[in-house]
């Protein structure tokens, strides 16, 4: 039920996954002309990690700047374990590697459906139009329905097909900051579309 929740999901739950989580907010209140409060009201983004070896920690100080440059607050951040329960929770997972699908899927088989690999979803979303969403709806129900039927929309453009090698986000832990600033920009590369279509009329 509404709203409409994305979890994103990479190793450590310091640098890819809460870029990602706080993100996707600035691109909802661009895309809706709404504030990030009330864009925290229409979806819900939050995030994991597989493994537990910063559980409590805060972000990484080179992902907070790049949150904090982008229009975003990376304060009140944890880092925390990828449970059963955020997946059984979430409309959609977005995962940094092709290796971190495939962890998700085995912990929760059910989720396979809604679980893609960042830069995939970002690549077929592009080829998802207007025939058979639901319209979009500038409230919590209506972003709830239409972010359903774009996740299905791109589970079908999906297929049995794997990701590609090039769908992965690299891992910018221990690297510079203009690792982190491409990182960045590509979790935006997907984000920015993923908001216009929650509340925006796509190509038909």
């Amino acid at each position: 039920m509404p709203p409409f929740t994305v979890l994103h999901v990479c190793m450590g739950n310091i640098c890819r996954s809460p870029m990602a989580e706080r993100l996707l907010p600035v691109a909802i209140s661009e895309a809706a002309g709404v504030t990030l409060a009330e864009a925290d009201a229409l979806v819900h983004s939050h995030s994991a990690g597989t493994g537990g070896w910063h559980a409590g920690e805060e972000m990484h100080p080179s992902a907070a700047r790049q949150v904090r440059g982008r229009g975003g607050e990376p304060t009140g951040f944890t880092a925390r374990r990828l449970r059963s329960e955020h997946l059984d929770a979430a409309d959609l997972v977005l995962v940094a590697t092709a290796d971190q699908q495939l962890y998700v899927t085995a912990l929760r088989p059910d989720a396979a459906g809604r679980t893609f690999v960042l830069g995939e979803f970002g690549r077929l979303l592009r080829l998802v139009t207007e025939a058979g969403l639901p319209a979009p709806e500038l409230t919590p129900d209506g972003v709830f329905a239409r972010g359903v039927g774009l996740v299905a929309a791109v589970e079908r453009l999906r297929g049995d097909a794997a990701s590609l090698p090039g769908d992965d986000l690299d891992d910018p832990w221990g690297r510079g900051e203009k690792t982190f600033t491409r990182v960045a920009e590509e979790i935006e590369d997907t984000l920015r579309p993923l908001a216009t279509g929650l509340v925006a009329t796509l190509k038909e």
